[in-house]
């Protein structure tokens, strides 16, 4: 028996998508990825669809709005907030309707902690991820509205086993030291590791399956490990040869690895073969069993398609789906 939720070789999406219309890329979505669709993010809405506003608008007691400079902790709700809240709720409107009847395997996202606190200002205007204190407020409640998000899309619908992908893309800056702050002039002290975990781990609801993914060159993959994340999402073609060993530490302690594997922006997609290639050739160098690739290893495109055409979007989670079946096929039989 797997000890992975999803069905062997499936596919899936980052998550956010081009466009204003829920109901059609929802459509898409279930229809080309049936073993394990999402709720896409469609930031082209304007205030609130942003991945920020979105996640930040989940906050327990610590309301937002949108200053200049991008989003900001203020006294009270304003309109930002509620077109951040008006959007969702559409979204899970949407996805009641559309999920209709649905038994399966479903995935949210949301904003991680550290990527929030180095996008989100105090009320004093310096980067949240200045502060501590902060920091870990916001994590608090972060995880508070995560938990009550999560509760509303079960309720949603109900026959869905819904797994959560916290989006950090921020936090390999976060540990490097490289967030400038909120002037521009200087940089914010790096954060040792773990305080990266254990800040992260607050978020990481411990009923649901999680994955954190990071589309950004050095994954901190033992951090996220630390944290309690039961899958990895990264981009394949920012991986290095010197990440391989934390990669199969992390695959051999049994986190579940989601490798993008086609471009997120418009492209000519090649074919099915050459898009697993990177995950099958990956597998043989760490060495380990050929059948249970298909298991363990998830296809997605590289990061979001919020920059993509909804044709390119709809051909590349396709094609996602049917790379994946490949990897069910040993290479050591084919080359017999």
């Amino acid at each position: 028996m797997s000890d992975f939720p999803w069905e062997a070789a499936s596919a899936t999406g980052v998550g956010s998508h081009s466009g204003e219309d829920q109901f059609e890329t929802l459509r898409m979505v279930f229809g080309e990825l049936p073993d394990l669709p999402y709720l896409p993010e469609l930031p082209d809405r304007g205030v609130g669809a942003d991945m920020v506003g979105r996640t930040a608008s989940l906050l327990i007691d610590m309301p937002v709005e949108v200053q200049p400079s991008g989003w900001r902790f203020a006294d009270r709700p304003g309109r930002d907030v509620r077109r951040a809240r008006d959007h969702l709720s559409r979204d899970l409107d949407a996805l009641e309707e559309v999920a209709q009847g649905f038994e399966g395997r479903l995935k949210i996202q949301v904003c991680g902690p550290w990527t929030l606190a180095a996008a989100v200002e105090l009320r004093y205007g310096d980067k949240t991820l200045a502060d501590p204190g902060a920091v870990r407020d916001l994590s608090e409640s972060l995880a508070e509205g995560l938990a009550a998000h999560l509760a509303a899309v079960r309720s949603r619908v109900p026959g869905a086993q819904v797994l959560v992908q916290v989006d950090e893309p921020g936090l390999p800056g976060v540990l490097a030291g490289t967030v400038p702050t909120a002037s521009g002039f200087g940089r914010l002290a790096a954060v040792e590791a773990p305080i990266a975990a254990d800040r992260l781990s607050v978020v990481l609801p411990a009923e649901a399956f999680t994955i954190v993914h990071c589309c950004a060159p050095e994954v901190p993959f033992e951090v996220l490990r630390t944290a309690g994340a039961r899958g990895i999402s990264v981009d394949a073609g920012l991986l290095r040869r010197r990440d391989e060993d934390r990669i199969g530490e992390a695959i051999e302690a049994g986190t579940a690895l989601f490798l993008g594997v086609v471009p997120g922006t418009d492209a000519r997609l090649p074919d099915i073969g050459v898009v697993a290639k990177p995950a099958r050739e990956l597998w043989g160098r760490l060495g380990f069993a050929p059948t249970e690739l298909a298991e363990q290893v998830v296809l997605t495109p590289a990061c979001g398609l919020a920059g993509a055409s909804p044709a390119y979007a709809r051909a590349a989670l396709a094609r996602c789906r049917e790379a994946a079946r490949v990897l069910r096929e040993d290479p050591e039989q084919e080359r017999r």
